[in-house]
């Protein structure tokens, strides 16, 4: 899927100066067409991930910028995407596995059933997306995803997983992952911006010591409802 350079900016919640400012400096992967910028999907998906990954190793991050990432929550629908979408999925504790591997298979015999999908199935495309390239965000967080795959319904899910114990994930920080967001929406454009705001959320380390401490639903939902409203008011105060 192309996406536009304002499409980038509404999904990342930055300005659409500051991916130009990227795209300048050859930070953000992109190409021509028609003389206007374009963007591919995956290759989004693939750069949040690995920005977040770099984070705190010197190299650049889009996450680093409080101010950016919280200037731009424009599009009303998406304000409170993330709280519907766990709302939706809801939250699973101490879920069994020795390995990633394990821990995603065991997952989705709890969740697919809720979801309407086949467990075997939906497994497989996870597992093969986590071959292609782990989906850790680094500080013990995961977004296990798929390539492909969209829901036919009209909302989003984010199943929220915490490990009976944290687990070995292959991120490039090599700590073991002790939450993992796995991230089911209806459009590319909704993917893509559930995901930014969870990579946003984990780059906040009061958010990782919440997470570590495996609240129960509400109270997650309570504090992600904080952190979305908190990124709305940045925008205002951005905009006086």
């Amino acid at each position: 899927m192309d996406l536009k350079l304002k499409d980038v900016a509404e999904l990342l919640n930055v300005s659409e100066t500051t991916v130009r400012r990227w795209v300048s400096d050859s930070k953000i992967p992109y190409y021509r067409l028609n003389q206007q910028y374009r963007f591919s999907r995956s290759e989004i998906e693939n750069w949040v991930l690995a920005c977040k990954q770099s984070q705190g190793k010197g190299d650049f991050s889009p996450f680093d910028d409080a101010s950016e990432m919280g200037g731009a929550e424009r599009l009303g629908t998406h304000q409170f995407g993330l709280l519907r979408a766990i709302h939706k999925g809801g939250v699973w504790t101490n879920v069994p596995g020795d390995t990633k591997e394990e821990v995603i298979c065991a997952a989705m015999q709890r969740i697919a059933k809720d979801l309407n999908l086949d467990a075997e199935v939906i497994t497989e495309l996870l597992l093969d997306r986590e071959r292609l390239m782990p989906t850790a965000l680094s500080n013990g967080i995961a977004v296990p995803h798929t390539r492909d795959f969209l829901l036919q319904d009209s909302y989003d899910v984010v199943s929220v997983v915490f490990p009976a114990k944290p687990i070995e994930y292959g991120a490039l920080d090599g700590e073991k992952v002790h939450t993992l967001f796995f991230l089911f929406a209806c459009d590319d454009k909704r993917h893509l911006h559930l995901l930014s705001k969870l990579a946003h959320l984990s780059s906040k380390p009061e958010n990782l010591a919440f997470l570590r401490k495996q609240p129960t639903k509400e109270k997650l939902l309570e504090t992600i409802k904080l952190f979305e409203n908190n990124l709305r008011g940045s925008q205002a105060a951005a905009a006086v």
